[in-house]
């Protein structure tokens, strides 16, 4: 299992800049909580899937299996 950036280095240098403007919260969510703090609970709760493989919600991971 490996968890990397998304391969494209606007979308990452764009979602990275949402992060700091929203103080570490997912610039893709309204809420602004513990399950919203990147990695988001969501995307943890992926990462601990065997089974999954794919993008967080915001595409900036990807997990690989």
């Amino acid at each position: 299992m490996k968890v990397r950036l998304n391969e494209d280095k606007e979308l990452v240098r764009a979602i990275l800049e949402g992060l700091r403007r929203n103080g570490g919260y997912c610039p893709c969510r309204r809420e602004k909580n513990e399950d919203t703090k990147c990695k988001c609970k969501e995307f943890r709760e992926q990462i601990a899937d065997p089974d999954f493989e794919g993008y967080c919600h915001c595409m900036l991971f990807y997990k690989e299996k």
